[in-house]
Order: C-alpha cells, then sequence, then structure tokens
C-alpha cells in the first residue's frame, strides 16, 4: 500500500470520519465539526470504506493549473519589460504586447510575474 499524504483539511476530515465509523457516531455531530451537510457525510462514509484515506486526496492535487503560463512565456514577458517596452506602466504594456507580440495576458498577471522575480514595479502618481 502506498503512503497517503494529506493536507491539514483532508487530514481533519479523514480523522472525523474514521472516528465516526469506528464508534458509529453521531452524523449530525460530524457534519457541524467539518461544516456541511449529513449528505456529503454519507459520502464520505462510503468513500472511505472503498478507498481508506486515499479517498480524501483532492483531485486536482499535484496537477498545474490550467491557466498558469509555461517558463517562456514568462521569461519572454520578463525580457519585453525590462528591454524593448521599458518604461511603460502595466497595463500600457499589456496592451502593447498584445498588439505586437500576440500576448494576451491582464495587467494583474503581469505585476505577479514581475513580483515573483524580484522586479520593482513603479506606483503611479497623480499630476495636478
Amino acid at each position: 500500500m502506498r503512503k497517503v499524504d494529506l493536507s491539514m483539511e483532508e487530514n481533519n476530515k479523514y480523522e472525523v470520519i474514521k472516528k465516526l465509523v469506528e464508534t458509529n457516531g453521531n452524523k449530525t455531530t460530524a457534519s457541524l465539526k467539518l461544516l456541511c451537510t449529513v449528505r456529503q457525510i454519507n459520502r464520505m462514509i462510503l468513500g472511505y470504506k472503498e478507498n481508506g484515506k486515499a479517498f480524501f486526496i483532492h483531485g486536482n492535487s499535484g496537477r498545474t493549473p490550467i491557466n498558469t503560463f509555461d517558463v517562456n512565456t514568462r521569461q519572454l514577458i520578463l525580457d519585453f519589460y525590462r528591454t524593448k517596452y521599458a518604461g511603460a506602466n502595466l497595463t500600457h504594456f499589456s496592451e502593447l504586447l498584445l498588439k505586437h507580440e500576440d500576448i494576451k495576458v491582464s495587467p494583474g498577471c503581469i505585476r505577479n510575474i514581475l513580483l515573483q522575480s524580484h522586479i520593482f514595479i513603479p506606483k503611479g502618481e497623480k499630476s495636478y
């Protein structure tokens, strides 16, 4: 049997359901502890009996999200920000990327990419 690693929330569900099955406890109390319905508790009990601890692992764990940029695109965005479009604000930079480079990315996503790469983003200043 393979070792199953659960997150804290998944482990909490596992422990509550395990205790519920072993002691034939109260489903209503378990549903209040896990903040779910009795119907979900019944589903978890069936899953626990069939698959054991592995039932509580989330189906998308270990997968990369579908909306992430690959490493090459991230590096391309960083290179364009440093060289070709230096000095542009984030909104204008995203518009330039879409118009000239055919890369569709939001200003918020650009901000996150720059912050993860420890690049300083200048604050906008109001002119009075």
